[in-house]
C-alpha cells in the first residue's frame, strides 16, 4: 500500500476499531497458511468494493483449498442482504451460497472463503466478522476509502477459533508458473 492510501485508511478509520473489542478479535502471530490469488479475482473484488461504496460489498472465495492454504482463482459478488446496516455490516445471500455450492460440485473447486469491504474503515475484522467466521475459511477484507479500494487484507481463525491470524497473500502465477 503506498504511504497516501495509508494515511487517507488511518485518517478516516473510527475510533471502534482502536477499541478493546476490535483489538481482541486480531492474535498477532500470523497464520502459517498462504492466500494465493489471481490477479483477475482480485480485481473483481476491488471493483465490487467500489461500485458498492459506501455500503459493503460482499462475495464468495471460490477455488481450491490446500494444506499451504488457499488458490483462489475467483471472487464470486453476492448480495448484501443487509439493508438496514449496509454502510458496516453485511450479510451473504444463503441463496447464493447454496447456489455457487451446487455449480461447482464436481470441478474440483469449491467456497473456499469469503470477502467483504469495510467503506473508510480498515481492512481489519470487527467483532461481527468474528461471530459469523467459520473454521477453515479465508478471508478478504478490502478497506474502501473515498471509494477507492486501498488495502487488502486476508486473514483466517487462529486454532481456537476465538481471534483472526493474519494470512499473507501472493500472486497465483508467482506459486504455481500459471498466466492471471
Amino acid at each position: 500500500m503506498q504511504e497516501h492510501e495509508r494515511s487517507v485508511t488511518e485518517r478516516v478509520m473510527p475510533d471502534r476499531f482502536r477499541s478493546h473489542a476490535y483489538l481482541d478479535v486480531l492474535d498477532a502471530s500470523p497464520a502459517e497458511q498462504l492466500c494465493l490469488m489471481r490477479s483477475a479475482a482480485i480485481q473483481n473484488i476491488h471493483t465490487a468494493a467500489e461500485r458498492h461504496y459506501p455500503k459493503e460489498a460482499c462475495g464468495l472465495l471460490l477455488g481450491q483449498r490446500a494444506d499451504k492454504g488457499w488458490y483462489i482463482d475467483e471472487g464470486r459478488e453476492v448480495s448484501n442482504l443487509n439493508t438496514e446496516r449496509s454502510a458496516d455490516r453485511f450479510m451473504l445471500d444463503p441463496e447464493a451460497y447454496r447456489m455457487v455450492d451446487r455449480e461447482l460440485r464436481g470441478t474440483g473447486r469449491e467456497i473456499i472463503g469469503i470477502y467483504h469491504s469495510h467503506p473508510d474503515c480498515p481492512a481489519k475484522p470487527s467483532p461481527s466478522d468474528l461471530a459469523n467466521a467459520w473454521d477453515g475459511f479465508a478471508y478478504i477484507i478490502v478497506s474502501t476509502c473515498q471509494g477507492h479500494a486501498t488495502d487488502t487484507q486476508c486473514w483466517t481463525l487462529n486454532a481456537k477459533g476465538n481471534q483472526f491470524r493474519t494470512v499473507t497473500v501472493r500472486d497465483w502465477r508467482a506459486e504455481r508458473g500459471q498466466s492471471a
